[in-house]
C-alpha cells in the first residue's frame, strides 16, 4: 500500500465499508437529533442548539468567539400537568434567511433592515406526544427566539407554573439593574457586579404608589450589562402579548439568570390555549456600547402594523397643566373635600378649593403659550370630577371619564384650541381600577371624538383592581392592548402611564406613541432622580420603546414654586435641552411652566426647534451610566440635532461631524453648561454660540456634572446666513 500511486480502497461490500458508512450515518443521526447550529448574517455571531441531560432543550450563544450565553436550558413547568422541560428528541428542523427593509410609521430611522437567519427546532416530548417550536432567529445585532405551541391532541389548553428559561452568562458581569417587581418600574438604577445584587436589593426597594418585589436576587428586563472582556449585553422581551410580564432571577452564585414570570392572584403565570406562542426572548450583543442603542432587534421581532391607515397618527411636541401639580403649587382636584361618591356628589354646591389648576381661564394661558411656540398640543390633568379621594382608597367607581368640574368649560376649551390650532390631550387616570375604566371606555373615547381630543395620557396609578392582579400580569397586559386597539378605533393616540414597559408593540399598534414605565422627570420633585440617570435608561427601558420622560425643567429649585418642597432637578438647563435628542419619544413634552421659560427664551428656542420624528439616528459617544451623545436627523429635512448627557463626574465630549454631506455648511447652534455649571450648585450657567459646521468639523465640547449639551445643525441655504460666523475646524 506505500508503493507509488496505490490508492487505499475498500470495496462497497466489503464488512469494513458497512461498518464504516453505518458509523457515519449514526454520527450524522446523533448531529441532528441532538444539536443544530446557526449564524448571524455576518457570521459574528454563532447559536448552537442541542439537547442536554435528560432530553432538555439548551442553547448557548457567542460573538465574535467569545462567550455570551453558555449552555442555557430551555422549557416550561405547567400546573397539575407534565412540565415541558425535559423528554425530547428533536423532530424536526427547518431553516431559512429573512432580509427586508421596512418603513415605521414614526420613528428614530426613516427605514430599517430586518435581516436574520432562522433555525426553527420541533422537539417531541416522549412520554406525552407533545410537541412544541423553538424558534431562533440571529441578527447581526442580537438573538431572538420564543417558544411555539402549535395546535395538536394532546397539548390544547395549559398553564404556566413558570417558564423556565435560562440565560447563562459567562461572568460576574457589571450590571444595570432595577429590583424584580411585579408592578413597577419607577426604581432608580442600581450599578453594581452581578454578585452584589442581593447585597443591595434591600436598599434598592423603595416606597412607590404600588410594588411587589418576589426575590432578593429579583431583576428586571430590560437589563443592560458590561462584561469585562468588553462585551455589551442587554436582555429583554419583544412582542409581548396575551403572557405575562418577564422578570430575571438570578442564580448569584453560577451567574445564571432565568426567567420569571408575573402571577395572577392566585399565583399562575399564564392560562393558554394553543396554537399560541411566548413573546421572543431577546439578547442584543456587541462589543460598542452604541450599537446597543442603534439597535433595532426588538422592533423587528414584532408584526408590521394592523392597521392600514395611519395617516392620523402623527408625533406631538405638547406641553402641559401637569408640572404645576406634581410641584405641589397647584391642585389636581376642585375641592378639598376627603369623600366623595360621584353619583351622589353636586360639584355646584361645593366650596372650591382656589388651587384647581385645570380651569377654563388658566388653560386658555397654557393654549396661548403653546400657539405663540409652535407646539402642537396642551395636556390637562385633573379636568374631571373625582380627584378629592382618587388614590389609595381601592375605589371601583372612581372617575367616570367625561364630566369636567364646574371651572373646566369643555366646549369653549375645544373652541378656543381649535381657534389658535392646538389641540388638548385627553388625561384617563384609572387609579388602577380596571374594571371601571373598561365600562367607561367607549363613552369616554366618543367624548373625545366629540369635543377635537385625539390623543390620551392613561394612568395606573395604585394597586390593581380587581384585587391581587398585578400591573405586569398576563391579565393587564392583555388590558392595555385592548386600550390601544379600542383607542384605535375612534382614531386615538396613546400615552400609557404606570403601563408595562414596552416590547416593540408600537410597530404593530403605532398609536401607542409612547409610556412611562420607569422613574421619570416627576422625581425629580420627589427626592430626585440620580445624575446618572439619563446615562442609563437609554440602554434599558428605552430598548423596547419610546419614553414620555417629560424633560425641560429650567427651573430647578422646587422650592421656587412650592416653599415646602425641598427637592431639585439633578441635571443643568442645557442638559434638559439634550434630553429631547438622548431620550427618544415622538411624543415630547417641554414640561417647566410658561413663565419660566419666559425668562429664558434663548435656551427655550432649541425646544421650539428640535424635532419629534426622525429620518436618522447616530450613537456618536456612548458608555452606559456615564455619557451618551447622539445626533439625529430631523425628518424630510436636511437638519441634525445633538444631545449629550453625562453623569455626576462632568467629562470632555469629543465628537466629529462626519454624518453631514460633504460640500455643506451648516449652522450649528451649541447650548452648553457654562464654565462654572454644575447640577447642584450652578444649574442655570449656560451658554449658546453659533458656528460653522462641516463634514470635517470636530468638537471638543465640556460638559459639567450632571451636565450635557445639544446643538442644532441647521443647513445654511446662502452665504448670508454664514456671514461672521467662525467654522468649527
Amino acid at each position: 500500500f506505500n508503493r507509488p500511486n496505490t490508492r487505499f480502497f475498500i470495496h462497497p461490500q466489503s464488512n469494513d465499508m458497512r461498518r464504516l458508512f453505518a458509523s457515519l450515518v449514526l454520527v450524522l443521526l446523533y448531529i441532528i437529533s441532538y444539536s443544530q447550529d446557526l449564524q448571524s448574517p455576518d457570521k459574528q455571531l454563532q447559536l448552537h442548539f442541542s439537547l442536554v441531560e435528560k432530553g432538555t432543550p439548551a442553547y448557548s450563544l457567542t460573538y465574535k468567539g467569545k462567550d455570551v450565553l453558555r449552555t442555557s436550558k430551555l422549557g416550561l413547568q405547567l400546573v397539575n400537568d407534565t412540565s415541558l422541560l425535559q423528554g425530547f428528541v428533536i423532530s424536526d428542523t427547518a431553516r431559512t434567511s429573512f432580509d427586508e427593509t421596512w418603513k415605521p410609521v414614526w420613528g428614530e430611522v426613516k427605514e430599517i433592515r430586518n435581516h436574520y437567519n432562522e433555525l426553527a427546532v420541533t422537539v417531541t416530548q416522549s412520554s406525552t406526544q407533545r410537541f412544541i417550536v423553538i424558534r431562533f432567529r440571529l441578527f447581526n445585532d442580537g438573538l431572538g427566539f420564543r417558544y411555539e405551541f402549535p395546535a395538536q391532541k394532546n397539548l390544547n389548553y395549559f398553564i404556566i407554573k413558570e417558564e423556565r428559561t435560562q440565560f447563562a452568562l459567562a461572568g460576574d458581569h457589571k450590571a444595570f439593574w432595577l429590583p424584580g417587581d411585579y408592578d413597577t418600574q419607577e426604581y432608580s438604577t442600581v450599578t453594581s457586579n452581578l454578585s452584589e445584587v442581593r447585597g443591595r436589593m434591600k436598599a434598592a426597594v423603595t416606597p412607590n404608589a404600588s410594588q411587589t418585589t418576589f426575590s432578593p436576587t429579583g431583576v428586571q428586563t430590560p437589563l443592560m450589562m458590561k462584561s469585562k472582556d468588553g462585551l455589551y449585553i442587554n436582555i429583554h422581551e419583544a412582542a409581548l402579548v396575551n403572557y405575562s410580564c418577564m422578570s430575571l432571577n438570578l442564580d448569584d452564585k453560577n451567574f445564571i439568570l432565568e426567567s420569571f414570570l408575573t402571577p395572577d392572584a392566585v399565583g399562575n403565570k399564564g392560562f393558554m390555549q394553543t396554537p399560541c406562542q411566548s413573546p421572543w426572548r431577546t439578547v442584543i450583543v456587541s462589543d460598542r456600547a452604541g450599537d446597543i442603542l442603534e439597535s433595532r432587534l426588538v422592533l423587528n421581532l414584532n408584526e408590521p402594523t394592523k392597521y392600514q391607515n395611519t395617516s392620523w397618527i402623527k408625533p406631538i411636541k405638547y406641553i402641559g397643566v401637569w408640572w404645576e401639580m406634581i410641584t405641589g403649587k397647584s391642585t389636581w382636584s376642585y375641592t378639598n373635600l376627603e369623600n366623595i361618591q360621584l353619583d351622589k356628589i353636586d360639584y355646584s354646591k361645593t366650596q372650591p378649593n382656589g388651587t384647581h389648576a385645570a380651569n377654563t381661564k388658566h388653560v386658555k394661558e397654557y393654549i396661548d403659550f403653546a400657539a405663540q411656540h409652535g407646539f402642537d398640543a396642551v395636556l390637562v390633568e385633573g379636568w374631571n370630577v373625582g380627584w378629592e379621594d382618587w388614590f389609595g382608597k381601592m375605589k371601583d367607581y372612581v372617575f367616570d371619564f367625561v364630566t369636567p368640574y364646574p371651572d373646566f368649560d369643555v366646549k369653549e376649551l375645544h373652541r378656543y384650541a381649535a381657534s389658535k390650532n392646538v389641540r388638548i390631550i385627553m388625561h384617563h387616570e384609572t387609579s388602577s381600577s380596571v374594571r371601571n375604566y373598561e365600562r367607561h371606555m367607549d363613552t369616554a373615547y366618543k367624548f373625545m371624538v366629540e369635543n377635537g381630543y385625539n390623543a390620551v395620557k392613561s394612568g395606573y396609578v395604585g394597586n390593581i383592581l380587581p384585587d391581587g392582579e398585578h400591573h405586569y400580569g398576563q391579565w393587564m397586559v392583555n388590558h392595555y392592548l385592548y386600550a390601544i386597539q379600542k383607542a384605535a378605533d375612534y382614531k386615538i393616540m396613546v400615552n400609557a402611564h404606570e403601563a408595562i414597559r414596552p416590547t416593540g408593540l408600537h410597530r404593530t399598534y403605532p398609536n401607542l406613541l409612547a409610556n412611562e414605565a420607569a422613574r421619570g422627570t416627576e422625581y425629580e420633585s420627589f427626592g430626585g432622580n440620580n445624575p446618572d440617570h439619563t446615562t442609563i435608561l437609554p440602554f434599558t427601558r428605552l430598548i423596547g420603546g419610546p419614553m414620555d420622560y417629560t424633560p425641560g425643567i429650567f427651573e430647578t429649585k422646587i422650592s421656587k414654586y412650592n416653599p415646602a418642597n425641598t427637592s431639585y432637578v439633578h441635571s443643568t438647563l442645557a442638559r434638559q435641552l439634550a434630553l429631547y435628542v438622548t431620550m427618544y419619544s415622538p411624543l415630547q413634552m417641554a414640561a417647566d411652566l410658561p413663565e419660566t421659560y419666559n425668562k429664558f427664551l434663548d435656551a427655550f428656542r432649541f425646544i421650539e426647534d428640535v424635532a419629534v420624528d426622525w429620518d436618522d439616528t447616530k450613537a456618536l459617544e456612548a458608555e452606559p451610566g456615564d455619557y451618551i451623545t447622539l445626533a439625529r436627523k430631523a425628518k424630510g429635512t436636511n437638519n441634525w440635532f445633538i444631545g449629550s448627557t453625562c453623569d455626576e463626574n462632568g467629562r470632555v465630549s469629543n465628537i466629529k461631524f462626519d454624518f453631514l454631506d460633504a460640500g455643506k455648511k451648516y449652522i450649528a447652534t451649541i447650548y452648553s453648561d457654562g464654565e462654572k455649571a454644575h447640577y447642584d450648585t450652578n444649574p442655570q450657567d449656560y451658554v449658546i454660540r453659533k458656528v460653522i459646521v462641516t463634514n470635517k468639523s470636530k468638537l471638543a465640547q465640556h460638559c459639567a456634572p450632571g451636565g450635557g449639551y445639544a446643538i442644532s445643525v441647521i443647513e445654511a441655504k446662502t452665504a448670508d446666513e454664514t456671514k461672521g460666523l467662525k467654522t468649527l475646524k
